[in-house]
């Protein structure tokens, strides 16, 4: 029944264990229909700490249309100004499953132009 969803956690699974290895703070993405979330995470011993984050849910965002393009690539500058606030440069685009095309590449070229190397 859940075939697409478990085929998507697969897909992260294996994507998460390559960039665990690399050993480098992770981009991590998550989309629903509604809304889109981004995180950079740091695996240090074991431990997931977030060190930065941005949302359509966040107060600036939340305005306007919050499941397009438009508003993933405005989570994508955010996470980016707030990543580099953090000391933050370099990171690995965990995309979580989700396909890289339409709202996944807006946020992640939108990050890029804010600043963050992948």
């Amino acid at each position: 029944m859940n075939d697409k969803k478990a085929a998507r956690q697969r897909r992260a699974r294996r994507v998460r264990a390559k960039i665990r290895d690399l050993g480098v703070q992770r981009l991590c993405v998550h989309r629903s229909a509604r809304h889109i979330y981004a995180q950079v995470i740091c695996s240090h011993q074991g431990r997931d700490e977030v060190i930065a984050q941005a949302s359509t849910l966040d107060e600036s965002l939340r305005k306007a249309a919050t499941g397009n393009i438009d508003a993933a690539a405005a989570v994508g500058a955010l996470v980016a100004e707030r990543a580099k606030g953090a000391g933050v440069t370099t990171v690995a685009f965990d995309r979580s499953g989700f396909r890289y095309h339409g709202r996944v590449k807006a946020l992640a070229d939108a990050a890029r132009a804010g600043g963050l190397n992948f």
